[in-house]
């Protein structure tokens, strides 16, 4: 017998697409996209059309396991559930009463983007535990602090709008390879006549396919934003109506920016001053032109300061003014749920009578080898591969391996981290549970029910955080919430973007758009998420310094490291989730170089070099290609280690060193030397 059942792809994507699942006779037969969710429009990116292939993959972990061997080896035994979680409940109780509570670290990101599974029960468990807390950091938290700083709110251009654009800027943004539902948009753009430029370092699928390609220098963003404020501003070429009614501080911007010329842009960036004044001008004088602007441009040292003033520039043209105007990073905060009430922060108070500390997961490594007041003495690790993607990673495995730490790890897959494990507990897949999803690509909110059964003894991570509250004796009512009283709780928000939003209504239709007008032009009128609800400029703030690890950096460090190392994301993995297949292994295990640069060190396409800087080292196979410029080397990630020759990937090389802003990630802030290994 034959059913199509809803769901919602749950996987780190500004896309959140809507899926229909094919059943026969209650098996998943096919997946594909929803084509009545005006975004996911009926198809599905590369990744996710395979996916049955991974919820029936005979690598599924399916029961309970307990460490059998030394750690990080992945020899485990099959236990119980209730063996399990009396083992991680006397656990947890030994060491909050010899170290207190906060020597207990939740470890977790998006590998669900599920609030129920990313950010309900487990919230409520560690913050009733008394447990540190995580700042979440790792991926777009630069990014988040300086749209911030620059809007006041995370809101931005609606994908659907972008068909009308006459400029597209991709800036940082892989299009093609990580948010597929837009190119449709864009490419409706381009048959009437739209053009669109990339600018990113590397030339992805996104640059191959665009009409201008501007390979910017890693890291140097600001100073093209900040050059092109000076010719827009020279030329006054800005919308001086909108900038008068709407804006705040342009007389000091002109000041500051005065001295940005193109030719001193140049000289950072990489591109020519004719590049950039052509790119100024033509941004400022097409309406409607939007800026597409994504993550890869925050993963620097200075990576806040470069959103914060490319996020000014459609303020500066009145860009907000338009359909298919404005810009995109993320629109993550118009979903006003209520958070505070799935998360419960307020719980900490009975363990701990204040907030607990917090512990910065971009510095993982540290927080495992040195932390002290109280050392890190039990990790619970979920919706995450930290011994894959962390920063820092020989530190990061030197603590996995400790003795004295105990370690459980939630994970649908042996990845990495499970083999470090000292209880390996099987969690289901997004079509086998229950969830709510907000989108940071696009406004519609999501219900998923279960469109399948768990396989063996998966749970959810909501029920485990249950079971495991109650094995702690934890008997506040939250803990006994169902599934359903908890989005029932998301819903209960007093603002008008979800007022009047149901469960009863997200049942009944899958997906329903946030109450926004439509069309949707957040900052058209102003609005900005300020004390006077102007786009504060704060010109005496803006600034431009290399990174450290960078061509116009330390002179000694580059000296010894000549490369300039980024690792953008592989377009047919997500991050880490797919790293069980052989064909994802295999691109991630490339590292590009420019002709230049590999004919001076030897090297040619599928030589395997060795990259290392003083952090440690990866083998890698070269391809020599037109995809970088000289002094740059690119390494598609993320490959797990434990397939990779000396079982390390790229995250050996990357540091600890945190963005200028929200305390992000600077993986690509990294200098290294390569290698041919010999015959």
């Amino acid at each position: 017998m034959s059913e199509i059942r809803r769901s919602v792809c749950a996987l780190d994507c500004p896309d959140c697409c809507s899926l229909l699942v094919t059943l026969e006779n209650g098996r998943a037969t096919k997946l594909r996209g929803n084509p009545a969710h005006p975004v996911t429009r009926g198809f599905l990116c590369g990744k996710v059309a395979q996916y049955l292939e991974r919820e029936y993959s005979p690598g599924r972990l399916l029961y309970p396991r307990r460490r059998a061997g030394p750690k990080g080896e992945g020899r485990f035994e099959r236990i119980s559930w209730d063996e399990a979680f009396d083992t991680i409940a006397r656990r947890l109780k030994s060491v909050a009463q010899e170290f207190g509570s906060e020597a207990i670290l939740p470890y977790s990101y998006a590998g669900t983007m599920g609030l129920l599974n990313g950010s309900g029960m487990d919230r409520r468990f560690f913050h009733r535990l008394g447990a540190s807390r995580l700042d979440r950091t790792i991926c777009s938290a630069a990014g988040g602090a300086g749209l911030t700083e620059a809007l006041g709110l995370r809101y931005g251009t609606e994908p659907e709008q972008f068909r009308h654009s006459r400029l597209i800027l991709a800036w940082g943004a892989n299009i093609l390879g990580t948010n597929v539902h837009l190119w449709p948009f864009v490419m409706e753009a381009r048959r009437n006549g739209a053009r669109l430029y990339t600018i990113d370092p590397y030339r992805n699928r996104t640059g191959a396919a665009s009409d201008k390609h501007f390979f910017i220098n890693p890291g140097s963003d600001t100073a093209l934003a900040l050059a092109m404020m000076h010719v827009i501003l020279g030329e006054g070429l800005h919308d001086a109506d909108y900038v008068a009614r709407h804006t705040e501080g342009i007389d000091a911007l002109r000041e500051r920016v005065r001295d940005w010329t193109p030719q001193r842009a140049a000289g950072l960036t990489g591109l020519q001053a004719e590049e950039i004044v052509s790119l100024a001008r033509e941004y400022a004088t097409t309406r409607p032109a939007a800026i597409r602007l994504n993550y890869g441009t925050q993963r620097s040292e200075r990576g806040a300061m470069a959103v914060r003033t490319i996020a000014l520039l459609p303020a500066l043209t009145g860009s907000w003014k338009d359909v298919g105007g404005g810009l995109q990073l993320s629109v993550s905060q118009a979903f006003q749920l209520n958070r505070a009430g799935l998360e419960r922060a307020d719980l900490q108070q009975q363990a701990l009578g204040r907030a607990a500390r917090l512990v910065n997961m971009s510095e993982l490594g540290g927080a495992l080898t040195r932390m002290v007041g109280p050392p890190v003495k039990a990790l619970v690790v979920y919706n995450s591969n930290p011994a894959a993607i962390a920063p820092n990673q020989n530190a990061v495995l030197e603590g996995f391996r400790r003795d004295d730490l105990f370690t459980v790890v939630l994970e649908q897959f042996q990845n990495d981290t499970a083999d470090y494990a000292d209880i390996l507990l099987p969690v289901t897949t997004f079509l086998e549970h229950t969830d709510l999803y907000y989108a940071y690509g696009h406004y519609y909110l999501q219900l998923a029910r279960p469109a399948l059964p768990p396989p063996g003894e998966a749970r959810s991570n909501v029920d485990i955080f249950r079971q495991l509250a109650a094995r702690m004796g934890f008997d506040d009512p939250c803990f006994r919430d169902s599934e359903d009283d908890m989005i029932r709780t998301l819903l209960d928000s007093p603002h008008p973007f979800v007022r009047g939003i149901t469960l009863e209504e997200l049942d009944r239709c899958g997906s329903v758009r946030l109450r926004l007008p439509e069309p949707f032009l957040p900052f058209a009128e102003g609005g900005f998420g300020t004390d006077n609800g102007k786009c504060h400029f704060h010109a005496e703030t803006l600034d431009y310094t290399p990174p450290v690890e960078s061509r116009h950096g330390d002179t000694d460090l580059r000296r010894k490291y000549p490369l300039e190392l980024i690792s953008p994301k592989n377009d047919d993995s997500m991050n880490s989730t797919f790293g069980h297949r052989d064909a994802v292994d295999l691109q991630t295990a490339i590292l590009h170089l420019n002709a230049a640069d590999a004919a001076g060190l030897g090297i040619r396409t599928s030589d395997q070099v060795r990259v290392s800087n003083g952090r440690g080292s990866c083998v890698l196979m070269a391809r020599v290609d037109d995809t970088v410029r000289a002094g740059v080397v690119a390494a598609p990630s993320v490959r797990w280690g434990k397939r990779s020759p000396g079982k390390r990937n790229v995250n050996a090389l990357t540091s600890e060193r945190l963005t200028d802003a929200g305390g992000g990630a600077t993986f690509y802030s990294c200098l290294v030397q390569v290698e041919r290994i010999g015959d």
